[in-house]
C-alpha cells in the first residue's frame, strides 16, 4: 500500500516537472519569438526613416518636384455616355473626362507696359486672356481627344474598368493617344475622372 501511494506521488511529481517546463519552455519561446520580432522590425522601421530626405535641400527639391507635377492646364472634355465591350449583358459608362496639358513658355506673357501716365492709351489693343487663347487651341484638338476617349473606353469591359488598375491602365493608355495627336504641341500630365458610374 505504501509503495502504490509512493508510486502515485512519484507520477504526480513528474507530471507537475513536466507541465512546469512545457510552460517554461513556451514562455522562453514566446520570449525569443518578441525579441526577433523587435529587432526585425526597428531594422525596418531604421531603413524607411534613413531612406527619407532629411537635408533641407532634399526636401526643398521635393516639394520643388510636387509643384512641379500640380502645374499644368485643365481642360474639360465633357461628359461621355458609351457602350462597353461586354459580351454577356449590355454595360454602359457614364463618364466625365478632363486632361491636364503643359503649359507654353508663351502662355502667360509678362506684361512690360508702364501703367498711368501717357495719353490715355488710344489705340492700344485691349490684352488677350491668356487662358482663353489655350482654351481656343484646344477646341481645334477636342474632336479628335473625344474620339481617341471614346474608342478607349468602349473597347474595355465593365470588369476591365471597375478595378483600380484598369482605369490606371485606360488613363494611360488615353494619355498616350492624346499625346500622339497633339504631336508634340503639349504634353498630357494628367487624365482625370470626374464622375465614373457603369450600369
Amino acid at each position: 500500500m505504501a509503495d502504490s501511494e509512493k508510486n502515485g506521488e512519484g507520477k504526480q511529481q513528474d507530471l507537475t516537472k513536466l507541465l512546469i517546463m512545457t510552460l517554461a519552455s513556451i514562455v522562453i519561446m514566446f520570449i525569443v519569438f518578441a525579441g526577433v520580432n523587435y529587432v526585425i522590425m526597428e531594422n525596418l522601421i531604421s531603413q524607411k526613416i534613413s531612406a527619407l530626405p532629411t537635408s533641407q535641400e532634399e526636401l526643398a527639391e521635393g516639394e520643388g518636384e510636387e509643384d512641379e507635377l500640380q502645374k499644368g492646364i485643365i481642360v474639360d472634355l465633357g461628359d461621355f455616355i458609351l457602350n462597353l465591350c461586354d459580351e454577356a449583358q449590355k454595360k454602359y459608362l457614364k463618364v466625365n473626362v478632363a486632361i491636364e496639358v503643359t503649359k507654353k513658355d508663351t502662355d502667360f506673357p509678362e506684361t512690360t507696359e508702364e501703367k498711368g501716365g501717357g495719353h490715355g492709351g488710344h489705340g492700344a489693343p485691349a490684352p488677350v486672356d491668356p487662358m482663353e487663347a489655350i482654351q481656343k487651341e484646344m477646341n481645334q484638338y477636342k474632336p479628335a481627344i473625344r474620339d481617341a476617349v471614346i474608342t478607349n473606353l468602349s473597347s474595355k469591359t465593365s470588369a476591365e474598368l471597375a478595378t483600380a488598375a484598369g482605369k490606371e491602365l485606360a488613363k494611360e493608355q488615353i494619355t498616350n493617344d492624346i499625346n500622339s495627336i497633339l504631336g508634340g504641341e503639349r504634353e498630357v500630365l494628367r487624365v482625370s475622372f470626374g464622375q465614373f458610374i457603369i450600369q
